[in-house]
């Protein structure tokens, strides 16, 4: 998706996958602000999908990894140069296979792989977000609810409402 398609709103999804090892799937990216970088698989959410969608689609096309979501974790929201409005829905998921290797799309990364979190710790070229994200609790995140109909009026094919969860502990 171009820029020019985006306007001056843009919706963005990342991904923080972790398998049962405990490692993270993190991607290095050839282009922009995060060229080098160790970072969450991420993108633009299209027009016919919904965010969870979106970060599926994502994950996949990067890094070959069939994931599933768990819950959204966190909003990502700031303004570029006064002038974008820069939003991004970063979600928890598990890989559906345990023990796939990353598989990445070279055109936009460098590489794709499975890293602890103290590799992650360690290593310079890690994101503030990734090492942000490694101090957080995973299990307070929002769940999806589908199921819900605003109403025919609205005329949505999807929808889904990201709440915290009901159940306490």
């Amino acid at each position: 998706m171009s820029r020019k398609e985006r306007g001056n709103v843009w919706l963005g999804v990342a991904g923080i996958v972790v398998n049962s090892r405990g490692e993270w799937l993190v991607v290095q990216k050839r282009y922009g602000g995060l060229n080098g970088k160790w970072s969450l698989p991420a993108g633009f959410v299209e027009g016919n999908e919904t965010v969870d969608r979106a970060v599926l689609r994502e994950i996949k096309e990067e890094t070959g990894i069939d994931a599933r979501v768990i819950q959204l974790v966190g909003f990502r929201s700031g303004v570029i140069r006064e002038k974008i409005s820069d939003n991004m829905a970063i979600f928890f998921l598990k890989p559906k296979d345990d023990h796939q290797l990353p598989d990445p799309q070279l055109e936009e990364l460098y590489e794709a792989r499975w890293m602890s979190p103290a590799q992650l710790l360690e290593d310079e070229r890690t994101t503030s977000m990734i090492k942000l994200f490694l101090k957080v609790n995973q299990d307070a995140g929002f769940e999806t609810r589908e199921g819900l109909d605003p109403g025919p009026i609205f005329g949505y094919s999807s929808y889904k409402l990201f709440t915290a969860s009901d159940h306490h502990e």
